[in-house]
């Protein structure tokens, strides 16, 4: 049987990428203490592995495809294809960033000042080109986790993610640079994706995993209008194109039905009883494929 094998981040991202492959519509069962998710495709064979080391084994043809954080592309510099973005993260849906931090009250307030000092990250490479890209010389070292409470006592600056900055404010430090923004993506091997059939497999897969992005907070809503109060509820309706608009039995009325993001239509639905609407529903949605 024909297989495309994906590989899956594990940890952080790890119940954000299984929650959005359900959302996709896919039925997905993890055994406790597995590494090897079952889908309800027979043609797709899942392993859950870190994501920093995704990339990798995506270049090397271990997995045809794999969803990882585009940092990780860049720190191993693999070579492979990228076939989306998918803009979710472990908080929320959106890109983070791997910022350059220090102590409060710290005397580095530009990465010049850090000449002759110590850096810890998990990015060890990308740290390394950004300071040389800024003529600095400093010491890089790995950091195996923890890395906000390194400083100042083992180390002068970290270099580490963040989406709100939450964490790192309440660590007392600083930005002082981004070095690099991240979001995450889906890749694949590029032999493999000069392969008509798995080619076309993981451009469903992307199809359906951004469509039920797109979804996110999103709902439909259809109602009846009469035809002389349409132009009223045209006027309150966003949509993410026109609305449609359908004939009904009886002429006098149409119905309308418009996409929209849930907090808009707590407060549009009173406006649109107002202009005329009547039957008015609120469904949710799966996917939403422009």
């Amino acid at each position: 049987m024909r297989r495309l094998r994906i590989g899956l981040p594990k940890g952080s991202l790890q119940q954000a990428t299984l929650s959005l492959l359900e959302r996709a519509g896919y039925e997905v069962r993890l055994p406790e203490r597995s590494y090897y998710p079952s889908i309800d495709d027979a043609e797709i064979e899942a392993t859950l592995i870190r994501a920093q080391e995704i990339p990798r084994f995506v270049e090397q043809g271990v997995f045809d495809i794999g969803i990882t954080g585009w940092d990780w592309v860049v720190e191993t510099a693999a070579k492979v294809k990228e076939i989306c973005e998918l803009l979710y993260s472990k908080q929320g849906f959106g890109e983070a960033r791997w910022v350059l931090a220090v102590p409060e009250g710290s005397k580095v307030r530009r990465v010049q000042d850090l000449r002759g000092k110590r850096i810890t990250t998990e990015l060890v490479n990308v740290t390394r080109k950004f300071l040389a890209a800024h003529k600095v010389r400093a010491e890089v070292e790995f950091s195996w986790g923890a890395t906000e409470a390194k400083v100042p006592l083992l180390f002068d600056a970290i270099v580490e993610l963040t989406e709100t900055g939450a964490s790192l404010r309440a660590h007392g430090l600083c930005v002082v640079e981004e070095v690099l923004r991240t979001s995450t993506r889906l890749i694949g091997n590029r032999q493999a994706m000069r392969h008509t059939w798995k080619s076309k497999k993981a451009e469903n897969l992307a199809t359906l995993l951004q469509g039920a992005l797109r979804a996110q907070d999103m709902v439909g809503v259809k109602m009846n209008v009469a035809r002389a109060d349409l132009n009223k509820v045209l006027a309150a309706l966003p949509a993410l194109k026109k609305p449609t608009i359908s004939s009904l039995a009886d002429e006098r009325y149409v119905a309308v039905e418009v996409v929209a993001q849930e907090k808009v239509v707590r407060d549009l639905i009173p406006e649109l009883r107002r202009a005329g609407a009547s039957g008015i529903i609120e469904y949710p949605l799966r996917k939403v494929i422009p």
